[in-house]
């Protein structure tokens, strides 16, 4: 069940439906946004909320692309690495069999 859960940013209030397991990842995705926006907004009092909101999801947006990327790096290292385990074992068994 979804509850209302207000968090603030860039002195906004809004109100976000979400279960109640997941509140505090909602107000922690809130903070880092807003501490986000804040960072593009500088000092520019009068910079455009949707202007601001949209630079900050595009900046988060790739941030997230480039985790994937790298955690699709490691997970091809790692394949390549059990992958040469696999051979070097199945070696090592074909030699103990066939003694």
């Amino acid at each position: 069940m979804s509850e209302g859960v207000n968090i603030r940013i860039l002195d906004r209030e809004f109100t976000i439906g979400c279960p109640p397991e997941e509140r505090e990842s909602l107000q922690a995705a809130a903070q880092l946004l807003d501490a986000r926006m804040r960072g593009i907004r500088g000092d520019n009092k009068m910079a455009a909320f949707d202007r601001i909101a949209v630079i900050a999801a595009l900046n988060l947006a790739a941030e997230v692309n480039a985790f994937r990327r790298e955690l699709d790096g490691r997970d091809g290292e790692l394949s390549r690495g059990i992958a040469d385990l696999n051979r070097k074992l199945e070696s090592l068994l074909a030699v103990h069999a066939a003694r």
